[in-house]
């Protein structure tokens, strides 16, 4: 889906600007807008820039743990951590908004999904006993990279990273009375628990004076306010 995507995008960038343009600005997750454009919590993780470095990194490191945890959960809960930790990148970047102040800051890509698959498999590994230093590595090298890269959403990192460790712990031990309950169920119980607190935590940071704000420039066909 990402690699289609980004096709998409390509083909608008260099074929239909202005489309592509629209395909960006309606796509994308901007912490001012989360609340009034809610599909943009899904489609920005299966966005990537048109240089295809974002894209080929983000998809060379999904083929690395994607295999081994998909293998672990199962197709259908594999894609729902996936979306749920993506869920948690958006939130990531909510709150630093909401403590900066920054509310026009944008962001699209799959890399806050991938941290929260890291955080997953770190803690399955920690489980398991495998060695645990060369995924730390990793995962440090990849935290750093805002240092060295430009316009990169650490935060989203961060914020799905930290959604993957507790969807992890949760589906690895989580609430004594449901560990013996089939994965697929568990994974749907606490996905849903999950998905409520982050919207509840959302809606709680964003400013309802911004929400009104923005809920009144789409009705009056203005353009968004960041």
């Amino acid at each position: 889906m990402c690699v289609a995507v980004w096709l998409v995008e390509v083909l608008f960038k260099y074929g239909s600007p202005e489309q592509f343009n629209s395909l960006i600005f309606n796509g994308s997750f901007t912490s001012s807008l989360a609340i009034v454009k809610p599909w943009t919590w899904l489609t920005s993780m299966f966005m990537h820039d048109p240089n295809v470095l974002h894209v080929l990194g983000n998809m060379l490191t999904l083929i690395i743990i994607g295999p081994y945890l998909e293998g672990l959960l199962g197709h259908w809960c594999f894609l729902a951590v996936y979306l749920i930790c993506g869920l948690g990148a958006s939130d990531g970047q909510i709150v630093y908004s909401y403590f900066t102040h920054d509310w026009g800051m944008s962001s699209y890509g799959a890399s806050g999904a991938l941290f929260g698959l890291f955080g997953v498999v770190l803690l399955v590994f920690r489980r398991t006993h495998e060695d645990i230093r060369g995924m730390l590595i990793w995962i440090i090298l990849d935290l750093a990279m805002p240092l060295f890269v430009p316009h990169v959403a650490w935060q989203a990192h961060v914020g799905g990273f930290v959604v993957g460790l507790v969807l992890g712990w949760l589906l690895l031990d989580g609430i004594p009375a449901l560990r013996r309950r089939p994965l697929w169920v568990r994974t749907l119980i606490y996905g849903a628990v999950l998905v409520v607190l982050l919207v509840v935590l959302a809606v709680v940071l964003t400013p309802q004076w911004l929400i009104r704000l923005e809920l009144q420039a789409q009705q009056l066909n203005l353009p968004d306010v960041p």
